[in-house]
């Protein structure tokens, strides 16, 4: 059976093989298979399952469904995707935060650096491009590299970012402003978020994005080609520019997060 190069991530090194998919193992993949082994044994059914490991790649059950990319536009777009993705977040959530409780977190190796207050194991890029839909409805998520110990609000708030979404590049954008303070408002509502959250989701969502520039150019410091590449072609420029949409327009989008949700 051949094998199929599946887009995004590391090009040329990700491929699905019938049902399962190839990826090249990294030095955190051991916490990473951990924490989905206790995601599945624990009723969180829609993650990829870890089937065997070699010295160089991990072989993953194939989350089923589409898979979508920016611009949002068919099933991705709608507000049954929309909410199904928050829900489907919660649920991960609250399974996640079990793990972190029973310490079985403690000195696992992750991707990215973990966050106080260690609430839940964040997804960290859960993003319309790593979720699997059945019609209109999210029913699975994959690419778990970046998942990390952090609090709900991290993930939570670069969830909204990618789903409202708050994006301005002419290839990445969806409506105006109202009509993403609404995506977002729904979203937060179907996951279930406190007015807490609601308040300080705009705050979070510059800070998960500063951090994420940040991270661009430490990784360019050391080296790695593709972000260097990504800085030489100004990617990290559009994080910036989201960042001063997001603070232009915080007041507002506050406002419609901590609204009264419609009947």
């Amino acid at each position: 059976m051949d094998k199929q190069e599946l887009s995004g991530g590391r090009k040329g090194a990700i491929f699905k093989h019938g049902e399962t998919v190839i990826r090249p193992l990294t030095q955190w993949s051991k916490s990473v298979h951990c924490f989905l082994d206790y995601l599945a044994r624990n009723g969180f059914d829609a993650g990829p399952k870890v089937i065997e490991t070699t010295d160089s790649c991990e072989t993953l059950s194939y989350v089923a469904g589409d898979v979508y990319n920016y611009p949002l536009a068919g099933a991705i777009a709608s507000n049954q995707a929309l909410t199904s993705a928050a829900q489907l977040l919660r649920r991960f959530h609250d399974v996640s935060a079990l793990f972190v409780s029973e310490n079985r977190a403690q000195n696992l190796e992750w991707m990215l650096p973990s966050r106080t207050p260690e609430e839940v194991i964040v997804h960290g890029d859960f993003s319309p491009y790593n979720v699997a839909l059945k019609e209109n409805q999210v029913t699975g998520v994959f690419d778990f590299d970046t998942a990390h110990p952090a609090p709900r609000l991290w993930d939570l708030a670069y969830a909204v970012y990618c789903w409202a979404p708050f994006k301005t590049g002419s290839n990445d954008s969806l409506g105006n402003i109202d009509s993403q303070s609404h995506r977002a408002k729904l979203f937060c509502d179907a996951y279930g978020a406190t007015p807490q959250q609601c308040e300080g989701l705009v705050e979070a969502m510059k800070e998960r994005l500063d951090a994420l520039v940040g991270y661009m150019h430490s990784q360019a410091e050391q080296g790695n080609t593709a972000f260097i590449d990504n800085l030489a072609d100004g990617h990290h420029l559009s994080y910036l520019r989201d960042i001063e949409y997001l603070s232009t327009h915080a007041e507002y989008i506050t406002s419609v997060l901590v609204s009264p949700s419609r009947s």
